[in-house]
């Protein structure tokens, strides 16, 4: 018996670009990473949706679905988009569990029949502060053991704006009140949470690279000897996570560093919602 899991990589073919073109390491790479160190014994399957594909990934015979982050936008109804949204509605149809991170979260948010927009405040970069659970989050399976405040790695522009019924807020801080959200429909569940337990200091430093501009634009760095100061900073963390100085510089503890913590939500829907089938 065998988990058979699904990594849907939300990028569009120029996203994918753009990330090769930074360094970093492509979504799906990273959460098939992130799967097979939870369940070393699963078959993980990348799917990179690419632009323009028209056909229904098949998702019959897999335990579990994993959404990663995009480079789209999901309030502008694009045929991609679309199709989608069309794919986490049918894998809730067919009741298999989905766990999405940043864009994953969106999207599940839309799917559910709620609704999602550009955040007024930009860019939340880098390491989201302040994320506290809702009553609903303190009393779910998926974040037992969560100590409160707690901090992640994230990147994103766009929120969720509203959730409709079926839809249950988990989590969220001050600059997206939304952070972690359950879906409901039928026989499915979809967990999602607007950080990025995928990430490791090496990927958001890649990603400094790559929204460099934005980053500045909008006063995240006082100039660009500060940003690359950044950089290096979190390079030199994923050499030496223990190192003092870099943790205090950079205001990381281990609730973005402690690998056991930052994937606690993606190891306990495995362990509650994704079950092993025969036929591996």
């Amino acid at each position: 018996m065998t988990r058979w899991l699904l990594v849907l990589d939300a990028y569009d073919d120029a996203g994918r670009e753009a990330l090769r073109g930074a360094g970093a390491t492509l979504a799906g790479e990273l959460w098939r990473r992130l799967l097979l160190s939870l369940d070393a014994s699963a078959r993980v399957e990348v799917a990179n949706l690419g632009t323009g594909a028209t056909a229904l990934p098949d998702l019959s015979g897999f335990s579990g679905i994993a959404w990663t982050g995009s480079n789209m936008t999901i309030h502008r109804e694009t045929a991609e988009v679309r199709r989608h949204v069309e794919i986490a509605r049918t894998a809730l149809a067919a009741g298999i569990p989905s766990f999405g991170s940043c864009w994953g979260l969106q999207l599940a948010v839309v799917a559910g029949g709620g609704a999602c927009a550009a955040n007024p405040r930009g860019r939340e970069f880098g390491i989201a502060r302040g994320l506290r659970l809702t009553d609903a989050g303190r009393a779910h399976p998926l974040f037992a053991g969560r100590t409160e405040p707690f901090c992640a790695f994230t990147s994103h522009e766009d929120h969720a704006v509203s959730l409709a019924p079926g839809t249950t807020l988990l989590a969220g801080n001050e600059f997206s009140p939304v952070q972690a959200v359950v879906v409901e429909a039928g026989r499915g569940l979809f967990f999602a949470v607007q950080y990025h337990p995928e990430y490791q200091p090496r990927d958001v430093a890649a990603l400094a690279r790559l929204r460099g501009p934005q980053l500045l634009a909008q006063g995240d760095f006082a100039d660009r000897a500060a940003l690359d100061a950044w950089i290096a900073d979190m390079e030199a963390l994923e050499r030496e996570p223990q190192r003092a100085d870099l943790r205090e510089r950079l205001r990381a503890g281990d609730d973005v560093l402690d690998r056991a913590v930052v994937t606690r939500e993606v190891r306990r829907w495995l362990d509650l919602h994704v079950e092993p089938r025969s036929g591996s």
